[in-house]
């Protein structure tokens, strides 16, 4: 419908999902798809509030998909890119390790039992208190680009085990840091002379093209060169042991790392074949978490403008309850782009109740589209989530939701103006709770095939498994697991 098409829903909110009481909580049971799942989220307590619907299956079959294409390529997930406890805890699970930017990173990694063998501290410009925080965490793998850094590490932290950094760009990527980081190949050689002089533990070579590049053809590049200072690293007498291949990766729904992949296995074939003695990792962040979040936020008021060029003859600004200052800060940080989508909930208003607040005193559903910008809540002009959009008409208590939510959004959410940050909803399928049941169920977490998670709401039915849908209901629920 208009272009919308999982919006085509006609039937009004109710709730139908089936709950149970275990250790004292409220178990939410769904197996619906997510606009299904949205309309059962939405409580008449809580209208007002932006909230996230995070889809756990969807960091499994991630992690499926990595494994199938890059199979010798261990993940290392950026926690910078979402550091929400139970996606760690989650991909912990899995087998994942972890790349870390501060001693905070290090330690939520550490607090939920990652050994510190599966975390490298990422960072090349690190403070003082961050290096002793590592040492003290049993963090080895860390690295550098440039002298200052390697003799700051002979001082703190002389046993660290260290990756020289190489700058290689991407020609184009979502947010490129190579400005900032990394040391030219050409010059990386006097890099490893003084790491020689210092008798640094250099045991390989990393580099990052840059965040969500569209330059495939870089991973090779970067690869050869990374190959040419193995070489230079062993005639110094370094044990060059390990190649960090970095991020890059795209995660939003649609796309796929195939063509990366072809790229990346054919380099290693040629530069470090199977069985070279080379462990080779990456630093996938928005590949794993951008499309396993959704968020839902809610049309709090709007103005329509006459307007005899427009379309329609009228434009529209809506405000919904989340913007830069919270999640959407990703259009101002990490260059993104978002798509409003209208739930179209004919019959009731967005929070179960009536008719929405229009003059017509229900949803209009006409067909037609207008153009229309979307506004965060605050009272800052800077507060503005899409310039240009064509939106069919929509009333005050409608919802707008985002696909695609996971990465860089809510780990740098604030609270601005005192608008919160919004709270976060689980679902995951029987697969998906199978998957971790084999994983977990040694350490005892399970009773009658429930877990035992004393801080999350949880359900299972036949087909599906839902996580924490009653946190927005209940605040004083937190939404991490903590036995998990």
């Amino acid at each position: 419908m208009n272009g919308y098409d999982d919006m085509a829903c006609t039937t009004t909110i109710t709730t139908n999902t089936p709950t149970r009481e275990e250790n004292g909580l409220k178990l939410s049971l769904t197996d619906k798809p997510i606009v299904e799942i949205i309309k059962e989220a939405i409580h008449p307590k809580a209208p007002d509030d932006a909230f996230y619907i995070c889809n756990l299956t969807q960091l499994v079959r991630k992690y499926e998909e990595w494994t199938a294409q890059l199979p010798r390529v261990t993940p290392f997930y950026a926690v910078k890119c979402n550091d929400n406890e139970l996606v760690l805890k989650t991909l912990a699970a899995l087998g994942t390790g972890f790349d870390c930017a501060s001693k905070a990173e290090m330690g939520k990694v550490v607090n939920i039992g990652v050994p510190p063998s599966r975390i490298i501290y990422a960072n090349p410009a690190k403070m003082a208190s961050h290096i002793l925080a590592a040492s003290a965490m049993g963090i080895k793998t860390t690295t550098f680009d440039n002298a200052m850094e390697l003799h700051k590490l002979k001082k703190l932290y002389p046993d660290a085990r260290l990756l020289i950094r190489i700058r290689c760009d991407a020609v184009k990527a979502q947010c490129q840091l190579g400005m900032k980081f990394g040391v030219l190949p050409e010059e990386a050689p006097k890099l490893l002379d003084i790491a020689k002089e210092l008798e640094a533990n250099v045991v390989g070579v990393c580099f990052h093209v840059g965040s969500g590049a569209q330059d495939n053809a870089v991973y090779g590049q970067a690869i050869a060169k990374a190959a040419w200072l193995f070489e230079i690293g062993r005639g110094l007498g370094f044990d060059m042991n390990m190649l960090d291949i970095g991020g890059g990766f795209p995660g939003n729904a649609g796309t796929e790392i195939s063509d990366i992949a072809r790229v990346v296995n054919a380099a290693l074939d040629e530069y470090f074949p199977e069985g070279c003695g080379v462990d080779i990792i990456a630093e996938p962040g928005r590949f794993f978490v951008a499309s396993a979040f959704t968020l839902v936020t809610q049309v709090h008021s709007l103005r329509e403008i006459e307007d005899s060029e427009a379309d329609g003859g009228k434009r529209f600004m809506y405000y919904i309850n989340d913007g830069v200052y919270g999640s959407m800060n990703c259009v101002l940080y990490d260059h993104a782009v978002v798509t409003p989508r209208p739930l179209k909930l004919a019959g009731g208003d967005a929070s179960g109740g009536g008719g929405g607040f229009g003059s017509s005193g229900g949803f209009s559903n006409n067909g037609q589209l207008y153009d229309s910008s979307v506004w965060g809540p605050t009272c800052d002009g800077l507060d503005q989530v899409c310039s240009n959009s064509l939106l069919p008409e929509m009333n005050v208590g409608e919802l707008i939701y985002f696909n695609d939510m996971g990465a860089y959004t809510i780990v740098a959410a604030g609270t601005f103006n005192g608008f919160p940050v919004p709270t976060i909803q689980y679902v995951a399928t029987l697969d998906t709770w199978l998957t971790i049941k084999a994983l977990r169920s040694a350490k005892n977490l399970f009773v009658d095939n429930v877990p035992v998670f004393t801080k999350a709401a949880v359900g299972c039915n036949r087909d599906a498994v839902g996580w924490g849908m009653e946190d927005m209901l209940h605040p004083q629920l937190n939404s991490t697991f903590s036995a998990y």
